[in-house]
């Protein structure tokens, strides 16, 4: 049983850099609240993996755009994470390779579009959603926002740390390539990685998940979004 419980429905947005820890840290923000984790990277993510299974040109927004229009019939998305067709394809998701193509496909504003009102409809019901502009974008309205970050090498460190038993690449292969998402992420015209006005932000270099866990708990007491059970 969670620790604290919601006063009332409550959108929680956290955005931050590639290897930042939001993921991590949204799913145990969300055991402490009872609320469900929705990774909205995920669904990029996904664009780009089945746009590559089925030979649509990454550099091609137009056809790119005409697969997620397919594809959202298809999509379900729930804590366990992203099923398509029935099948959870969340496993698969998480390639460097795919990482690259997600955000080549992300950074097109028609295909942003049309995942948006999906990202809408899932976050009325309640929940954290982690991303690169989800409290600038997507949950402008949110009553909380967290935007994470950590210094370039821990975050490579980590990534590399993820994923060595599947990669032969080196953590300076691994920090250039991070290198280079971030100015994409950042250049892009449609939907930037930019910190929110009124997001709290929180350097994870130094924290371990569970003390960021704690600040971000500590912000949701104050403002009164969150009580304990009892």
């Amino acid at each position: 049983m969670s620790e604290w419980q919601a006063i009332e429905v409550l959108s929680i947005a956290i955005d931050g850099p590639s290897g930042s820890g939001k993921g991590t840290v949204a799913k145990m923000l969300a055991e402490e609240v009872g609320l469900p984790v929705l990774d909205t990277g995920l669904l990029y993510r996904l664009t780009g993996s089945v746009a590559m299974q089925r030979d649509v040109s990454l550099a091609d927004e137009t056809e790119v755009s005409v697969l997620v229009e397919k594809l959202l019939g298809e999509i379900e998305w729930t804590v366990d994470g992203i099923f398509l067709a029935g099948e959870n394809v969340t496993a698969g998701l998480r390639s460097e390779q795919v990482g690259a193509a997600a955000s080549k496909v992300a950074s097109m504003p028609s295909v942003r579009e049309k995942l948006l009102g999906l990202q809408h409809n899932l976050a009325e019901k309640g929940c954290i959603m982690d991303g690169r502009d989800i409290g600038t974008v997507v949950l402008p309205d949110a009553p909380a926002k967290f935007f994470l970050t950590a210094s370039i090498r821990e975050r490579a460190r980590r990534r590399w740390a993820q994923l060595k038993d599947d990669s032969d690449n080196s953590l300076e292969t691994v920090l250039e390539e991070l290198k280079m998402r971030d100015q994409r992420d950042a250049e892009r015209q449609h939907a930037p990685l930019k910190q929110a006005m009124d997001a709290i932000v929180i350097d994870s270099t130094t924290l371990r998940v569970d003390e960021v866990v704690d600040r971000m708990l500590g912000v949701l007491e104050r403002r009164k979004l969150i009580v304990r059970s009892t």
